[in-house]
């Protein structure tokens, strides 16, 4: 066989092994704020901070305390990490409580930062398929460089059904319990 035939074949044969993933994104969670005193404050949402097996787009199943796999046949639409800023920004300016809401480079003039560090963002396996989300927030002073405030979110919720679409639709509505209470706390610390 030549060098040639053969990289065809294995061409051939990754291509046909190659399956096509089912894509996954996150909703933009409404908050429900109760006050509707507007603020002049401006915030940057920064990007979150994620483990290695968090900061991507592969699907994080946790099978026991210290292992972990990626769900097979499914892959967030971008990195983890920029779809959890992005419905963060989307659940503040959903409020309209503040003067502007942005991200590094958007040229606000920022009174606070909300930094944030993804922790958990899984379907645990190993407790009955619950997914579980959990993200540490601080706020930060963008005038005096000090923390105002830090506080650690966890959300869970029950895998209803099979399949890849049952366990997103978990991961949705935990991390959407979540983005509320982050949003609520938040609002009520600036």
């Amino acid at each position: 066989m030549t060098v040639a035939a053969l990289l065809i074949a294995l061409s051939a044969s990754a291509c046909a092994s190659s399956k096509k993933l089912d894509t996954f994104d996150l909703s933009s969670p409404s908050p429900s704020v109760t006050s509707s005193k507007k603020h002049g404050r401006q915030i940057l949402i920064a990007a979150p901070s994620a483990l290695k097996a968090l900061d991507g787009e592969s699907v994080v199943v946790r099978s026991g305390p210290n292992s972990i796999f990626f769900l097979k046949g499914a892959q967030w639409a971008d990195r983890l990490p920029n779809i959890v800023q992005s419905r963060l920004v989307q659940a503040f300016e959903s409020t309209h409580r503040l003067g502007g809401v942005g991200r590094p480079g958007d040229g606000l003039a920022i009174d606070y930062q909300v930094i944030s560090e993804i922790r958990t963002f899984n379907i645990d396996a190993s407790a009955g398929e619950t997914a579980v989300v959990e993200i540490a927030i601080k706020i930060l002073n963008d005038k005096n460089g000090t923390v105002r405030a830090t506080r650690v979110f966890r959300s869970t919720s029950r895998v209803s059904g099979a399949g890849n679409d049952a366990y997103i639709a978990a991961l949705d509505r935990a991390f959407e319990d979540a983005t509320s209470d982050i949003v609520t706390w938040t609002l009520s610390v600036i």
